[in-house]
């Protein structure tokens, strides 16, 4: 296992040109599952590629178990990466995938044996050994790239969306299955996604990034609940938070705090009357759309997540009584968009 650290790391790809990566200052915790999370050109792969030893920084340091290691190779950083395209061999056997590297390392045929037979057992894939890569389903291939990577023995995971190919149904397993082996195996992983949910889901801490700058480091409830921008407030949440402009600045509620006024008991609530624009049935769940019809935010467009078993209780353009907590309120300075409360 193995502490990443980067400090002030950039990365520019032209001359004079907006960075991809800009002064990323950030530290993992031995033995973590560490998700970088952010839109498509946030910089998060790019800060992947760093690490791994695939890009060169423009300026910065990166810092494996305390050492810098700017000018060292990947193979010297003894790290493991696994691709988005998994990038198996297409000839070989499954086998002959796992033992790949440490072939290329010299590992003697009876160690590569005994490696291979480890990794294999320990991701279930040991029956699949002879097959090829197109025999396979997309979560056996993921299971085969992660074989080939930890017979290496590394002191660092990098995963680049290796879920992102794979069905919805298949993506949940997958996603569990990865969370638990990596538990097992206690090696520092840094996972790149752009997918919320699957961040929540696997993170003990989530780096969120935009525009090649950390936003916010933290857990997931961390991120969630004391988002420290508009930013992170907005792309983390489906639907998003609802931000509305004050005189004091920028008020932001989550949707399952804005309920129906019935439903809340909490004397520490603020109230507002709101026109009901449409709703979307989500199973267990109902969005509703609307537009707040009186006090200070008058005319701000909002929505509300309920449970479903308010079915029927609503009209589209009538107005209701709603209300939020007022623990559930977060104050964004309207200039800047971090938060100050």
């Amino acid at each position: 296992m193995a502490v990443v650290e980067t400090r002030k790391l950039t990365k520019t790809f032209r001359k004079g040109a907006v960075g991809a990566v800009l002064d990323v200052d950030l530290e993992s915790r031995e033995g973590e599952f560490l998700v970088l999370l952010g839109p498509s050109g946030s910089g998060k792969t790019t800060l992947l590629r760093m690490i791994a030893g695939l890009e060169v920084p423009t300026a910065g340091e990166i810092l494996i178990g305390g050492a810098v290691v700017n000018d060292q190779t990947p193979r010297e950083r003894r790290i493991a990466m696994v691709f988005q395209s998994y990038a198996l061999y297409p000839h070989l056997s499954v086998f002959g995938n796992i033992v790949f590297p440490l072939k290329s390392q010299g590992v003697k045929k009876d160690e590569r044996q005994k490696k291979a037979d480890w990794a294999a057992g320990l991701l279930g894939i040991g029956h699949l050994m002879d097959r090829k890569p197109r025999e396979l389903s997309g979560g056996e291939r993921q299971r085969v790239a992660l074989a080939r990577a930890i017979v290496r023995e590394p002191s660092l995971f990098l995963l680049d969306e290796p879920l992102s190919n794979l069905d919805a149904k298949l993506r949940l397993s997958a996603r569990e299955e990865l969370e638990q082996f990596q538990k097992r195996i206690g090696t520092t992983t840094i996972y790149v996604t752009h997918d919320q949910v699957e961040a929540m889901a696997m993170g003990d801490r989530i780096v969120v990034m935009d525009k090649g700058r950390v936003r916010q480091i933290g857990t997931p409830a961390e991120v969630y609940d004391e988002p420290a921008d508009t930013f992170v407030a907005t792309f983390l949440g489906s639907p998003p938070m609802n931000l509305v402009n004050g005189p004091n600045g920028i008020t932001g509620f989550r949707p399952e705090h804005f309920l129906p006024a019935r439903a809340l008991a909490a004397p520490e609530s603020v109230p507002h009357r709101l026109t009901l624009g449409h709703e979307e049935y989500l199973g267990a769940e109902r969005i509703l759309y609307g537009t707040l019809a009186d006090g200070p935010f008058a005319g701000a467009k909002v929505v509300s997540r309920i449970a479903s078993t308010h079915a029927g209780l609503f009209t589209k353009d009538a107005t209701y009584d709603f209300a939020v907590e007022r623990r559930h309120l977060k104050l964004f300075d309207a200039a800047t968009g971090i938060r100050k409360t």
